[in-house]
């Protein structure tokens, strides 16, 4: 019969074109229900999706499809993380409109997202290009420069040669751009930071209140925000009156060792530090550390080298000279950016020292072994020697008594520090939204007003320009009017990291349509925050670091109620083949459309989930798509053959009634509930799920193998086991289980039905089989009552025909019994 094949593409595009024109996935406030919102990081509209996004939005998906069963109102919404550099690449490089070739491609995914089937309110789609949405981008940046949390000055930034733009540290990744590989150089500019070192604590502390996230990522973050506790000492330079060099250091317990003093090649008064002999030395050491990334000058397996500036600092604890170097191994955005140097109690400048022969000082002794040679540096607890008044102090003690020293002395002082430094949120590109501000001659920096926003990015510019934005080269974005004083002025040109943008999109989706407000507080009282947030753990530190502060500061702007954005994390794995990341270049990428077109939406969300826990990387095998394509055939035959044995609005018969087969469809239903009730409520473990899904199959296809005919209970209880499993496959398998409710006379739509509940008392199977061994080899297999004690299933298997044969002539030494499972014994 034609009605008993299955077309996936004729199914998915007519369910999808029904569920489009009834809207069936808008979602409104409804208090009389608990809210659930899942959340997936929205992707960036590169031109087409890859198989990664059919694994990341397939799993919110089901969640949000499972969560909407259960009673809750769910919000799983999509939109796009729209600005950035590959859209200005393409008009560099084809000569595109950066726009239109975001919107094609948002366009076309869009339409690929909703094959997919994904359950997605598009009534609340955004996509941050849009001047609806960057206006707010803009006004939150308002908001934190009337705050002070927004400023700009010159500092040494991280610099992409290649994208011609700077780097936040978060998107240096090994000393490389995190977008194109090239090495990061350093840089003096003048850029706009938000303070985010002013939440450091916050955001620290507050990882405890995440107990929703993985222990791995909530690590990442606090090795990244880097508290440490120590001092900042003052140390005077010989030769130039009125100069400090501050040092930021953890050990000031070592402060009478200090043999020299390093600064980093970037450090602010270098040229200032060197003398005329060693300004060629200096000059060209520098140019050499530049081409080093930021992980190699750090090594620990590479030799530290350093070139002396010629000037020297006075030690204010002892009045002792060292000298001053130059080396790479010190950083210029790590404490003060200069490092003083105790070669006796630090491995590190204990090998500079041998290397450059150095003087070694030492100021802790061992008290077990006092006199024991300095043949490595010496950093374990001990006393103080050669250090002054503070001479016989535990070092421990001595960290506070020095630092306080220091303080009372005024020149030092007690320093929490963080290796977190503020963002930087400047870009010299295009394809980003404008910093609204303005530069007059005469009132300096002054912001766009409120109502004048959103600045528009202009049409009249010349990508080509290189080492400073695009928008410079437009006169008529340019030049302006200040605001206060009425003088010409010119607007600022670099626009913001794209983070900005998706610091706070998840709010935007709760009131999308606002054009008085970024959202309202009604809607953001009873959505936020995100109960479930989906996406790979390369975010962990950008992305997730960075909104978590945009929370922080918009709650203590009194514009949200919470301060944490993401109740629960989930890091998905990686999709890959043949054991590698799929990529263009490797040739290893799967098309989502070839697979919609030959197997199907259904088939494609069924095996993206199947292989591996949602937090493992997923290695896809054309075979396992061919294995999920054949089990979709096989559920559809399962009930479109026996839809005319099926009722549906069957009456299950007391469990009493029931016949024995009977009796046990219905128990095996319930376990089939149970467990995969309890598989996704525990980390969303998918891939047993659909194990369990293939289980149960198989159970009804054996329950019906053994009937030639079905009576009254029978048909019930097969309509129970049916109806059941149409509802456990909904949420994976959207399409097919819509068309088959409806061929099985569902009144409404299985996905607006409920989940179905479990009954623990018959979860349980009334017998179960256990093997019974003899010296670890099975000889027969028992059919007991599923509560059997320990000491009857013993004896059972004792009395077992089988086994008292095997056990003639022999010698039982001990029976092993494990309830429910099996029973060995031990003979000689």
């Amino acid at each position: 019969m034609e009605e008993e094949k299955y077309f996936p593409k004729e199914i998915e595009e007519k369910r999808r074109k029904l569920w489009e024109e009834k809207k069936v996935n808008k979602v409104e406030i409804d208090r009389t229900k608990p809210k659930y919102y899942v959340l997936s990081m929205l992707p960036y509209p590169s031109g087409k999706l890859h198989m990664g996004h059919v694994r990341n939005y397939t799993i919110s998906d089901v969640i949000a499809r499972f969560k909407r069963m259960n009673g809750y109102n769910v919000l799983h919404p999509m939109g796009w993380d729209s600005f950035g550099l590959p859209a200005e690449n393409a008009a560099i490089q084809h000569g595109a409109d950066p726009e239109t070739w975001t919107l094609d491609n948002i366009k076309y995914m869009k339409l690929q997202l909703q094959k997919l089937g994904i359950m997605v309110d598009w009534d609340r789609e955004i996509a941050s290009c849009l001047p609806d949405y960057y206006k707010w981008t803009q006004w939150f940046f308002l908001q934190f420069f009337k705050k002070g949390l927004a400023y700009k000055k010159e500092a040494a930034v991280n610099w992409c040669p290649k994208c011609a733009t700077v780097l936040a540290n978060e998107q240096v990744i090994d000393g490389k751009c995190w977008r194109c590989d090239s090495i990061a150089e350093k840089k003096y500019l003048s850029q706009w930071f938000l303070k985010i070192t002013d939440y450091a604590d916050r955001l620290l502390q507050d990882l405890d209140k995440l107990t929703g996230w993985p222990d791995r990522v909530k690590l990442m973050q606090k090795n990244w925000i880097g508290k440490s506790h120590g001092a900042i000492l003052k140390f005077k330079v010989k030769e130039i009156d009125g100069l400090e060099i501050p040092v930021y250091t953890t050990r000031p317990d070592t402060v009478f060792g200090i043999t020299y003093l390093v600064v980093a090649p970037e450090y602010k008064d270098i040229d200032k530090l060197t003398t005329p002999e060693n300004k060629e030395a200096v000059q060209k050491y520098r140019e050499n550390a530049s081409r080093m990334t930021e992980i190699e000058r750090l090594s620990t397996e590479r030799v530290k080298t350093g070139v002396p500036l010629g000037t020297h600092i006075i030690n204010p604890f002892n009045n002792e000279e060292s000298e001053i170097w130059v080396a790479d191994y010190a950083l210029v955005d790590y404490g003060t950016g200069a490092v003083m140097a105790v070669p006796a109690h630090d491995e590190r400048d204990f090998a500079f020292a041998k290397k450059y022969d150095r003087k070694i000082k030492r100021v802790i002794d061992n008290p077990e072994n006092p006199d024991a040679p300095l043949d490595e540096a010496y950093v374990e607890p001990g006393v103080l020697v050669n250090s002054g008044e503070f001479t016989g102090m535990k070092n421990e003690d001595a960290k506070k008594a020095i630092t306080e020293y220091a303080e009372k002395n005024g020149f030092g002082k007690a320093k929490t520090q963080f290796r977190l430094r503020d963002w930087l949120i400047s870009r010299q590109r295009y394809w980003g939204a404008p910093i609204p501000v303005i530069n007059c001659p005469k009132c300096g920096i002054v912001p766009v007003p409120e109502e004048d926003l959103p600045v528009l990015l202009p049409k009249d510019v010349d990508f080509s320009v290189k080492g400073k934005s695009p928008l410079s080269t437009s006169p008529t974005f340019v030049k302006t009017k200040c605001p206060v004083c009425g003088a010409d002025a010119e607007r600022e040109t670099d626009t913001m990291d794209t983070f900005m943008c998706s610091n706070w999109y998840y709010y935007r989706y709760l009131d999308a349509h606002n054009d008085k407000e970024a959202f309202s507080k009604e809607a953001t009282d009873y959505w936020s925050p995100v109960d479930q947030y989906v996406g790979g753990i390369e975010h962990a530190i950008l992305h997730l670091l960075y909104a978590r502060f945009f929370t922080k500061a918009i709650h203590d702007l009194g514009i949200t109620g919470v301060d944490e954005p993401f109740k629960n994390l989930l890091t998905q794995g990686m999709v890959l083949k043949d054991g590698s990341k799929m990529s263009k270049s490797k040739g290893n990428t799967v098309d989502p459309d070839e697979i919609y077109e030959n197997y199907g939406a259904d088939t494609a969300r069924l095996f993206i989930l199947s292989d591996s826990p949602p937090g493992r990387d997923f290695d896809w095998t054309d075979a396992g798509v061919e294995g999920c394509y054949k089990f979709v055939n096989r559920l559809w035959r399962l009930f479109v053959q026996n839809k005319e044995n099926v009722i549906a609005d069957y009456k299950l018969p007391d469990i009493k009634e029931l016949s024995p087969e009977n009796n046990n469809l219905v128990r095996q239903t319930h376990i089939a509930v149970k467990s995969i009730t309890q598989d996704i409520n525990a980390e969303f473990q998918f891939n047993t799920v659909i194990s369990r899904y293939r289980e149960f199959t198989n159970t009804i296809y054996d329950y019906l193998a053994k009937k030639n005919t079905l009576n009254e209970q029978d048909k019930n209880v097969l309509s129970f086991a049916l109806f059941t499993l149409l509802q456990l496959v909904a949420p994976v398998v959207p399409y097919m289980s819509e068309e088959i409710g409806e061929i099985l006379g569902l009144k409404e739509s299985v996905h607006a039905g409920t989940w179905p509940k479990y009954d623990d008392n018959l979860a349980k199977m009334s017998s179960i089989t256990v093997v019974a061994q003899i010296n670890g080899k099975i000889k027969d297999k028992i059919e007991v009552d599923a509560e059997i004690s320990k000491e009857e299933l013993e004896k059972t298997a004792l009395n077992s025909e089988k086994i008292k044969a095997q056990l003639e002539g022999k010698q039982v030494v001990k029976v092993i019994t494990v309830p429910g499972k099996l029973v060995n014994i031990v003979v000689k």
